[in-house]
Order: C-alpha cells, then structure tokens, then sequence
C-alpha cells in the first residue's frame, strides 16, 4: 500500500477487524463490571498511544437497532452529549463515506477532531462499521481543536438472537499529544464503560425516536436513499500523525467534574 493512496477497505480488512475484536493476545483487562469489559493495548508509553477495547452484552437490543444507531449521525447528535460537530462530507461508495467529528475531551484538555474514510458492512448475523482518519483540503485542522489521528477505529455487532446482542469497540487513535496517564486510565476506567452505558441507554429509545423522525430514512440500510454528493478518492490522503502539530499536554492535572449528568436523559428525546 503507497504511503498515500486511500484505499476503501475490502472483505480481508473487515475480517481482519473481526479477528482483532475477537482477540485477546497483547490486551490487558482493566475493567469487567456488568456486561461491560474493557481492555488496553499500550503500544508506546511516552507518546500515550494505545489501543482500547470495550465489549458490552446487550439483553434488550437487537443487533440491527445497535447498528442503526451507530450509523444514524442526527440520532447521534441527540445522545451524545459528547459531540460539538459533526457532519458527513460525502460519499465513496454504497458502502463507504468520508465525514468530521468533533468531540469534547476530559478538562482541560484540548476537544479533538477527526476527518474519517467510513466504511460498513453486514456480514452474515454480524455488522462492522469501521474507520481511518484522512485529510481533505477543503477540512484542514482548526485553531481550536486538536486534530487527531484515527488510525482505525469500528465496532463490531455481534447478533445473539431477537433482542439480544453483544457490541465490541476497538479504538487505535492517536490523539497528538503527550497526555498526561490519569487520561488513559480514566478512558478505561470511567469514560469507556459510560460511553458504552450511554449507547445501550440510547438503543433502547431508538426506535420511538425514529418514528417521530424520518422512520424510512435509513441510507446505511438503502444506498439509493443517499442525499451525498460523491467525491472523487482523489481528492482524499492518508492523514499522517506526523504531519500534525503535536501538543504537549503531559502537565495538566484533572478538572473537577462537573454534575450535569441530569441532562442525559432529556437530549435522546
């Protein structure tokens, strides 16, 4: 693969994202607390690069609701308290698009963002929606925001019947940036099983949700419903960690939290 040329992932990258959630050699359990497990993978101390699994049994969600909301980005917008922006930028193919996120970091640190190549695909019972971070001229980096790397990050949906089933995260990010250890330990200690609490917890409304809200929109399911324009690979690179500025943030001790935990549940309504 050229350093450069961005290639839409094909059946052997998505099986090999399988075989990656599935695994457990080099990952250290570092949480298992109801039906939530989660796992690290340091890969360089000083830089604070590691990978992060979580895996979380859902007994009340079916695996096409899960994969619903994971792709339905106006849904998102409603749950996710984490989100400042986000947007799709087009489209590649039926099964691949290219789209920005922004998200809100532990204080105070810098919020991050992203420009991604997603991509999907049903496999059988299963679903993985998955992703890699690119550049696009039109979306360079902003002054307020760190712009991260994904350097590939998905979920796996894993179907256990009706309304039973399991959903795996695997997240290899480079955040640029020297974090200081208290942010990795709370990534896998607190921030990941609440994010995925926050996921079940929007499953579950999901469907009264989309009643009230285009109920047959559903373009992940039905390409031709797609309002993107498509855009050319070419106009597309490989987003390079190097080429970012990097953001010494190793110093910065915790914020206190802040309670407004109460807005949770109005925001997914």
């Amino acid at each position: 693969m050229a350093k450069d040329a961005v290639l839409i992932p094909d059946d052997r990258a998505f099986s090999n994202f399988k075989s990656e959630c599935n695994s457990e050699e080099g990952w250290t359990l570092t949480y298992n607390k109801s039906g939530i497990t989660v796992w690290i993978h340091i890969l360089e101390e000083e830089k604070s690069l590691h990978k992060i699994k979580c895996r979380m049994v859902c007994k009340d969600v079916s695996a096409e609701t899960m994969y619903d909301v994971l792709h339905d980005i106006e849904y998102r917008k409603k749950w996710d308290a984490n989100v400042i922006e986000t947007f799709d930028i087009g489209k590649l193919t039926v099964n691949a698009d290219v789209g920005y996120y922004a998200w809100k970091c532990p204080k105070p640190l810098k919020n991050r963002d992203v420009i991604t190549l997603r991509s999907w695909l049903p496999m059988g019972n299963d679903y993985i929606i998955m992703n890699y971070s690119v550049k696009h001229a039109k979306y360079p980096p902003k002054k307020d925001m760190v712009r991260a790397v994904s350097i590939q990050t998905g979920y796996l949906i894993q179907s256990h019947g009706p309304k039973s089933c399991t959903l795996t995260y695997l997240a290899q990010v480079d955040p640029k940036g020297s974090l200081p250890k208290w942010v990795v330990n709370k990534s896998s200690q607190f921030l990941a099983p609440k994010a995925m609490k926050k996921i079940n917890k929007a499953c579950l409304k999901y469907l009264e949700w989309k009643q009230k809200h285009n109920p047959h929109y559903k373009p992940w399911l039905y390409p031709e419903q797609s309002r993107l324009s498509s855009i050319p690979l070419s106009e597309l690179s490989i987003q390079h960690a190097d080429s970012l500025e990097n953001i010494d943030e190793s110093g910065l001790s915790e914020a206190k939290e802040e309670h407004c935990e109460g807005s949770d549940d109005e925001r997914a309504n």
